[in-house]
């Protein structure tokens, strides 16, 4: 039992460190708040945790026997940590093509736009057209400006296919702007917490209010602004003056 028990631990050992460099680096440069949330990551880390820190290690725990000729030993858990490996690196994969890239304001909002939001055509015409804000694979999120254009036939044939489930401005990195050049309009269309009209805040606007209170914001004030992904929504808290974003609350606590 003793041999058992330590091949367990040295492979769950082995699997938490490869597992912590994956998702840690992930989440540190792509994921972190409000990335994960937006992103529903948290219904893809639960399966590799289990892959990969339970089921794993636990496999080994049972095959693993002294008795055993050692190559078989080593083929048996060589064919488990590869199963793991597959597995993880499906999860990483997901994980990777879902990266958050930006967090835009468009019109009345702001919205995440992931790298499976963007297609390769699109990735073009922005680095070609507009390559300071285009995405590239290095990039981490940024805060962009996602102004409909100012042509009449470009802004209805883009309204038109969005209207349709098509893609929107905020999937066409060509038009984005520097975020600051954006602040204008976004201080125009900054409410107080009560005049949001999303019908998924309805009966969270009570909670709301006593967070912005708590966190000494008036919510009579117009400081608000929706924030959307995958999720329920995040209300953005901004400074009136500065227009520096100071909390993102969310809606379902």
């Amino acid at each position: 039992m003793k041999f058992r028990f330590k091949a367990f631990g040295l492979h769950l050992l082995g699997s938490a460190i490869v597992l912590t460099i994956v998702l840690g680096g992930l989440y540190l440069g792509w994921y972190r708040w409000p990335g994960w949330y937006l992103c529903e990551a948290l219904m893809v880390v639960p399966i590799l945790l289990v892959v990969d820190l339970t089921i794993g290690p636990l496999l080994t725990l049972l095959i693993a026997n002294p008795r055993k000729p050692r190559r078989e030993l080593a083929r048996d858990v060589s064919i488990i940590a590869g199963a793991q490996l597959l597995a993880l690196l499906y999860g990483a994969a997901t994980l990777w093509h879902g990266r958050p890239l930006y967090y835009t304001f468009s019109e009345d909002r702001l919205q995440l736009v992931q790298a499976s939001d963007i297609d390769a055509a699109e990735v073009a015409r922005a680095i070609k057209e507009n390559p300071s804000l285009a995405p590239h694979w290095y990039n981490l999120p940024r805060w962009v400006w996602a102004p409909l254009p100012t042509d009449a036939a470009e802004r209805k044939s883009i309204m038109s296919s969005a209207l349709f489930g098509g893609s929107d401005v905020i999937d066409m990195p060509r038009y984005f702007k520097p975020w600051e050049a954006g602040l204008p309009a976004l201080r125009s269309r900054l409410v107080p917490i009560e005049q949001q009209a999303d019908y998924r805040l309805r009966k969270a606007k009570t909670r709301l209010k006593a967070q912005m209170q708590a966190r000494g914001f008036d919510p009579e004030q117009p400081v608000t602004l929706l924030m959307t992904g995958h999720a329920l929504p995040l209300v953005a808290v901004f400074d009136r003056d500065t227009l520096r974003l100071r909390a993102l609350l969310r809606t379902d606590r």
